[in-house]
């Protein structure tokens, strides 16, 4: 099994501990405080690069075979953009911490490099397969939207650097988190659950034309969103964006309905049910904004609401299916790695024993409601119950993180 995977899971969940140890030391603070600046910029950038992109670029490397039943376009090329990438990365954060522009701009074009050359070496195995479903469609777009989201983060910084086309930077502003967080993350989540869910559930002969109609309606979503920031066209062109996403996340949710009931499997594991209550949970939110928004489109343009919905989606839904994810992909990796050559052999554990489910229950229940802790502090306007929450939040995520990490020791 190659190693590449490895480097970014690793690196990721090293980027998650640093992310939840920084927001600890600030008890979550930062969460309050304006977001654009560069404290706010540090965090969200750590949390959403440092460990979400490369959790999920690693899995990216690991399941892209699986499903295309085809080798990776260049193996070599993917360590080059490991190197990149976090090269990139670990030079941004600190221009962060220093505030100095230059150096924000010199990093981010670095870490960017690393993006186009994952891109590159997606587009590449994928065309060569040609396979194209629900599942690589789901992929493809989800790595141009990080491209996308890329380039206009590049966009951003020489605003910042020169004060170029200033009217347009909140217009870049909103896209740059559309296309971020909507478009790359979302697709890829549900992309790839077309292959995971079945898998962990061993579902067979389960109907699949709702992939087709999530996948439509999700890119639409993703299109009309950008396409509304980037024309400055306000609150009212927002919420069409916001309705089709809302569509995709039903339908979604109605299919993963539809593995279970195939299911052979009764308990797929902690981790595979706890994703399963977290996409119901983002079912809800996302028809309850958008019932809010349709009955009040300012909705959309306040800060009380945004930011709630923002740390909902990404700690909430993303981040939170990543962690559920993380309890079955890393196991199954080392597994493989150092046990798969001995299999059946007398004294060999099997992989059940590298992670004690019950645990793994114990840490996804506290997260998931130490997650809504810091919610309901920034709907209500309470800075205490923000950083009470937030600190919670941040104990028990490390806690579990070194649950998971102590797979490696075995």
């Amino acid at each position: 099994m190659s190693r590449l995977p490895f480097l970014f899971i690793i690196s990721g969940m090293a980027g998650f501990a640093l992310f939840h140890a920084a927001s600890l030391l600030s008890l979550s603070g930062w969460l309050g405080d304006d977001m654009r600046g560069p404290a706010g910029w540090f965090h969200a950038h750590l949390f959403v690069l440092g460990w979400a992109t490369m959790l999920a670029m690693g899995a990216v490397y690991q399941l892209i075979s699986v499903i295309l039943q085809s080798d990776l376009y260049s193996e070599r090329l993917g360590y080059v953009h490991y190197a990149v990438f976090t090269l990139g990365l670990a030079g941004l954060l600190f221009g962060f911490v220093r505030g100095e522009i230059y150096w924000i701009g010199a990093f981010a074009a670095t870490a960017f490099a690393g993006i186009l050359l994952f891109a590159w070496n997606m587009a590449a195995t994928l065309v060569r397969a040609s396979r194209w479903d629900a599942i690589t469609v789901s992929a493809a777009a989800a790595v141009l939207y990080l491209v996308l989201t890329g380039l206009i983060g590049m966009a951003m910084g020489v605003n910042f650097a020169t004060g170029w086309w200033n009217d347009l930077h909140d217009r870049l502003f909103g896209a740059h988190i559309w296309l971020g967080t909507v478009g790359w993350f979302g697709l890829l989540i549900t992309g790839f659950s077309y292959k995971l869910l079945p898998m962990f559930y061993l579902a067979h002969h389960y109907p699949t034309s709702l992939r087709k109609a999530v996948t439509v309606l999700w890119n639409a979503g993703v299109i009309a969103g950008a396409a509304s920031f980037l024309s400055g066209g306000g609150k009212w062109s927002v919420l069409p964006a916001l309705l089709l996403i809302a569509a995709a996340v039903v339908l979604y949710n109605a299919h993963v309905v539809q593995i279970r009931k195939h299911r052979s499997k009764r308990s797929p594991g902690a981790g595979i049910k706890w994703s399963v209550y977290g996409n119901f949970a983002f079912g809800a939110a996302a028809v309850a904004m958008s019932a809010c928004a349709l009955w009040d489109p300012n909705f959309l343009s306040r800060t009380k609401s945004v930011t709630p919905a923002v740390w909902f989606y990404l700690a909430g839904w993303v981040s939170f299916t990543m962690l559920c994810y993380l309890s079955k992909i890393v196991p199954f990796l080392w597994w493989t790695r150092k046990y798969g050559n001995r299999a059946g052999e007398p004294g060999t554990p099997v992989m059940s024993d590298l992670l004690d489910d019950r645990k793994v229950n114990a840490g996804l229940a506290a997260i998931a409601v130490c997650t809504l802790l810091p919610l309901s502090g920034l709907m209500a306007g309470s800075p205490p119950i923000v950083a009470a929450g937030g600190t919670a939040c941040s104990f028990f995520s490390v806690a579990y993180m070194m649950l998971i990490a102590r797979v490696f020791s075995r």
